[in-house]
């Protein structure tokens, strides 16, 4: 159980860290400081993705135990596993106001220092938390109307929600494969180191270019505030349909890495 809980927690996190890179971006082009906030969003991106990999020390476990009584049992923990996806991405979605008023301050604060320690001594203190709180923004309903997805790409978004469920499912249902496969157990996480490594380039080639370019013509005035707005809130939202969507990948999934591993 606390295997679980720590599993879910950390999960959580990764998700609502990526989500909340967003804010980063949308900060830096109000502010006009582009390049520090693709420095830090890059950051945050980076830890976010390499520490799914780590997602799989907390989660074998579960695979483990359940292969040797029913492997079945796991299917219940990994369900835990990717509802506390949506959970983190949820959350970053209902802080994304405060995220962005915050990350400006942050923006300031690292190109004052230059470097993301001093930075962080320079924030982490009481005084900083105090006056953090004059920066909370509570969403609004309305923000919901706007978000109709004229002028963003349909691709994009569908896209999107595609790679963001293959990401989220990929350690888990290679997990779930070797739990009836205990003896292939290395290749399943092989594949699961495969099938991230697919989503994670997708998302380098297919979709990071296309953000950046849509960026690049907020910042030169050839698109508006507004649609950087709706840009942003429809990529996170179609990150919140693909944590969903991988829920619905799970068992396929694993039974298709099952299927390959039994062709050697």
């Amino acid at each position: 159980m606390t295997m679980l809980l720590l599993a879910c927690l950390f999960t959580l996190l990764i998700h609502a860290s990526e989500t909340a890179a967003y804010a980063v971006r949308l900060a830096g082009i109000r502010i006009g400081k582009l390049a520090v906030a693709l420095s830090l969003a890059g950051m945050i991106v980076l830890v976010s993705r390499t520490s799914n990999m780590f997602q799989g020390m907390l989660t074998a476990g579960i695979a483990d135990n359940a292969g040797l009584t029913d492997p079945h049992l796991a299917l219940a923990p990994f369900r835990y596993v990717l509802i506390s996806s949506s959970v983190g991405t949820a959350i970053a979605i209902l802080l994304f106001p405060t995220l962005v008023a915050l990350s400006a301050r942050m923006i300031a604060h690292f190109e004052v220092t230059g470097s993301i320690p001093l930075m962080l001594k320079a924030t982490a203190n009481i005084h900083s938390v105090k006056r953090a709180k004059r920066h909370i923004r509570l969403p609004r309903l309305e923000m919901l109307s706007r978000l109709r997805v004229g002028g963003v790409p349909k691709r994009l978004i569908v896209l999107n929600v595609a790679v963001t469920a293959i990401y989220t499912v990929g350690v888990l249902a290679a997990l779930y494969a070797s739990a009836f496969t205990p003896d292939g157990k290395s290749q399943a996480t092989m594949s699961s180191a495969l099938i991230n490594g697919i989503a994670t380039i997708i998302m380098t080639l297919f979709l990071d270019p296309r953000v950046a370019l849509l960026t690049d013509r907020a910042m030169s005035g050839k698109a508006s505030q507004e649609s950087m707005n709706k840009m942003f809130g429809l990529l996170m939202l179609s990150r919140l349909a693909g944590t969903i969507l991988a829920q619905v990948l799970l068992v396929p999934a694993a039974a298709f890495i099952r299927w390959t591993l039994s062709l050697y």
